[in-house]
């Protein structure tokens, strides 16, 4: 079984292998579109728009990002399930939207682990636990939760089931307390609700919260992965911060709907692998990401893992969309 971080320091000639089938005659032969599941300005968006560019080279074709927000992205993979499975729509999904919404959703009609297929994984990060030291000075998660085991916090995510929400979940249930959750619609909108002061403390990736944490804005207190981040090397991990066993990495990768015949899942599939080159990684890292690599043989069992690991995740929080 290969691990995330194996992933991570994997040479790139043996994962960048293409499948050896055959793309049907024609295919592309007119402009491709992603789905991205949340609002422009997020890290999901910002992800997208990375890997257009370089894929669309590739494919010999545009690629355009099309952002269906809503729902927890839930709202964009029934736009993408419902499109021609003609490999022309493709879909960014994230840890939520194929870990945290079958369980949310359960009687949507769509599940995005049955109705799509993996092209490639794209990135691999930390969420951020940030607080607005003009609102809430604390220095330390462990002040946090002190301040939190008094009461009348409040803390923002990105979206209900969101990862960013899961992250808090999960966190205020280790620390042994309670705050009031407002979900915003996206990375901007709950960013600039902290900047203005609006909550206490928020989870958010490092691509959306480094800068304004170098900037002095934010005060980063932990990240959610076992290891430290790479953008905020002087960040402590939630378990350094005295949470023990918090691990909870965030990722995104590109679908496409199950339907799509293999040779036109094989084309994108090469092309991505192409497309995810050194140049696209040096991107990932400038926009304060850790690039995730998988070899395309790997994609189902690496898929099925994290449903499983984020399905459980959201059932012990029991979340719900109210």
């Amino acid at each position: 079984m290969t691990t995330r971080r194996a992933l991570l320091g994997a040479p790139l000639a043996g994962l960048l292998a293409a499948p050896a089938l055959h793309a049907q005659p024609g295919f592309p032969n007119r402009p491709l579109r992603i789905i991205v599941t949340y609002p422009p300005g997020g890290v999901t968006d910002l992800m997208g728009r990375i890997m257009a560019e370089p894929l669309g080279v590739r494919l010999g074709q545009p690629v355009v990002v099309e952002n269906r927000a809503g729902a927890g992205g839930n709202i964009g993979v029934q736009a993408a399930a419902q499109a021609d499975p003609d490999g022309y729509t493709l879909l960014l999904g994230t840890a939520a939207t194929h870990g945290v919404n079958p369980v949310l959703y359960a009687n949507s009609g769509v599940d995005a682990v049955r109705d799509f297929a993996t092209i490639g994984t794209i990135a691999d990060m930390a969420n951020v636990l940030s607080v607005n030291p003009s609102r809430l000075d604390v220095k330390s998660v462990a002040e946090l939760v002190a301040r939190g085991k008094r009461g009348n916090l409040i803390y923002g995510s990105v979206g209900n089931g969101s990862s960013s929400h899961l992250s808090a979940v999960m966190f205020m249930k280790a620390a042994g307390f309670e705050a009031v959750h407002v979900p915003y619609r996206g990375s901007s909108p709950a960013v600039a609700a902290l900047l203005a002061g609006e909550f206490d403390f928020l989870f958010d990736t490092t691509a959306t919260s480094t800068t304004q944490i170098r900037a002095g804005a934010f005060r980063a207190l932990a990240v959610t992965t076992g290891r430290r981040a790479s953008a905020l090397p002087d960040v402590p991990t939630l378990q350094e911060a005295g949470i023990a066993g918090y691990d909870l990495p965030v990722w995104n990768a590109l679908f496409v709907h199950r339907r799509t015949p293999p040779e036109v899942l094989a084309r994108l599939q090469s092309a991505f692998n192409q497309a995810m080159d050194e140049t696209t990684q040096q991107r990932l890292r400038g926009a304060f990401v850790d690039p995730l690599v998988v070899p395309t043989a790997e994609l189902p069992q690496w898929l099925e893992r994290e449903h499983a690991r984020w399905t459980q995740l959201a059932r012990d929080a029991k979340l719900s969309v109210d």
